[in-house]
């Protein structure tokens, strides 16, 4: 690896402080960005008058880009210089975020969620990549601690800071916060950081990779998505789904073929490798899926305020940041399958747990509701991060290290993007269902119940129409409620199950002998 500015192993002191404070400042935004949405995503619909189905495109425009495009952000930076790509990823991201604060309509708010995550592409690998790159074997491992630690703590203030400013109504803010952010670390990144390349790679970019990655990808999710509202019957459906199969059925016959794969299928010979990234599919998956329904189910549903919900997910994260350090220890005496069986299915157990929780009296309630399977969910993926993080880079060869951690974090984002896309669909057809179901017994007119049920399209946001009053009224907010509290439970339990088959992958895939040395 060569530098072509600067020689990072002289440099000093003080200017690896500069480093350090760019990369953590970029990673900021994308934490924060992605752990405050979620709370944040009531307000939002409430707001911008969002369905259903626009809501779980918020969420998904930009978990796509980032999953078909990520592997190319980390090529783009070793071949044409990590800094200038970072800081492109930045800018880009930047401008995502202040059209995003500043979106009118929900259309609006999702094409630029898109933007963000071409941005978050470019600019996520990069952190890492530079501090890699900048800092000596000796120091580096601090310099990693360090950017670890402060972007701990910035995901735990995520979902507290989200319902803070979504309750003041300021939700937009969770995506203007940016910008500040975004110009410092470019001013530090222009003055004080050196540019780095590895200029011993050979080959092109896989452009049509990532491109038939992203058409796959979003077929595949705006045809499942749109399957509740027109059936599968319908060419808007299933043209979509078909075509984005096909694109993936391509995208890997692609990568099989190339000189230069953005997904290397050699790293797949690995059983050990498959059986991880198998595990990240499923676990990242559901935990994504649980993140979204949860915090609908606590404001939309049980009446948590947006604050109250944020404050309500904190033990995840703080676990998460206490038992880190304990579990990739664990990993160096017993090895990383047993944690990888038992991680994922003490998950799944909370999972599980919050799928049990019915309708509660609301934030009073907490302790005995949702607080048990928060902890156990949160334990479950304290032991399983570090091990899983071991196993990825331990599968394959050294050189083939940052592929491996690229290739991981992109099935992380795929499996997320189809859990939401599938399980999001689910949803939609189980709460009409179950509001078809529990307003049978309520006096109302065919005109009235067919524009009750209309509002199932809008999943926890529903609302009883103005044109029913007293207490059939009464009786259609119950309904309401009582459906996609139903709703909920079904997607946690299957959610338990995906954390649960995660667990198998483990111990049927990963090698035992590894695990024992």
């Amino acid at each position: 690896m060569s530098t072509s500015d600067a020689t990072p192993t002289t440099e000093s002191t003080l200017q690896g402080t500069w480093v350090l404070a760019a990369t953590i400042l970029a990673s900021s935004m994308a934490f924060i960005d992605s752990t405050a949405l979620n709370v944040t995503l009531p307000a939002i619909q409430s707001d911008l008058q969002a369905s259903g189905v626009q809501l779980l495109w918020v969420v998904n425009g930009y978990l796509l880009m980032l999953a078909a495009l990520i592997l190319i952000g980390g090529s783009l930076g070793d071949r044409l210089g990590r800094k200038r790509v970072f800081m492109s990823g930045i800018t880009i991201f930047m401008l995502g975020s202040l059209a995003c604060g500043l979106s009118p309509t929900i259309g609006w708010l999702i094409g630029f969620r898109f933007v963000q995550g071409v941005g978050g592409a470019l600019m996520i690998p990069g952190s890492l990549a530079i501090i890699t790159a900048y800092f000596p074997i000796d120091r580096r491992g601090a310099a990693i601690g360090t950017w670890a630690a402060v972007t701990t703590l910035v995901t735990i203030a995520g979902p507290l800071l989200g319902g803070v400013l979504a309750d003041a109504g300021l939700w937009r803010w969770v995506f203007l916060i940016n910008l500040p952010l975004g110009i410092i670390a470019l001013v530090i990144l222009f003055a004080r950081v050196p540019e780095s390349r590895d200029e011993t790679l050979g080959g092109g970019i896989d452009i049509p990779g990532a491109v038939l990655a992203a058409l796959g990808l979003a077929g595949l999710t705006y045809g499942l998505l749109t399957a509740p509202a027109h059936g599968f019957s319908d060419p808007r459906v299933y043209i979509p789904l078909i075509g984005g199969a096909l694109a993936l059925v391509l995208f890997v016959a692609l990568e099989a073929r190339s000189s230069h794969p953005m997904l290397p299928l050699t790293l797949f010979r690995s059983p050990t490798f498959s059986g991880a990234n198998l595990l990240t599919f499923f676990l990242y998956g559901a935990l994504n899926v649980v993140s979204l329904f949860l915090s609908l189910n606590m404001v939309q549903a049980q009446g948590y305020s947006q604050t109250q919900a944020g404050l309500a997910v904190l033990p995840f994260s703080i676990l998460l940041a206490l038992l880190s350090r304990w579990a990739g220890r664990l990993v160096d005496r017993i090895g990383s399958r047993r944690p990888l069986v038992i991680g994922p299915f003490v998950t799944g157990l909370g999972f599980l747990l919050l799928g049990l929780v019915g309708e509660t009296s609301g934030p009073t309630s907490y302790w005995t509701t949702f607080f048990p399977g928060v902890c156990l969910f949160g334990l479950g993926m304290s032991i399983t991060v570090a091990p899983l993080t071991t196993t990825v880079m331990s599968a394959v060869a050294n050189h083939y290290s940052g592929t491996a951690s690229g290739v991981n974090n992109a099935v992380a984002r795929t499996g997320s993007v189809l859990a939401i896309a599938i399980l999001g669909a689910l949803a939609l057809l189980a709460f009409r269902a179950n509001l078809d179901n529990l307003s049978n017994g309520i006096d109302l007119a065919p005109g009235q119940r067919q524009a009750l049920l209309a509002q199932a399209s809008q999943l926890g946001d529903a609302v009883v129409p103005a044109d029913i009053q007293g207490q059939a009224a009464q009786a259609a907010g119950q309904a309401i409620q009582t459906a996609f509290i139903d709703t909920y439970q079904l997607v946690l339990w299957i959610c338990a199950g995906l954390a649960g088959l995660s667990a198998l992958m483990a111990l049927w895939l990963i090698d035992g002998r590894l695990a024992d040395t």
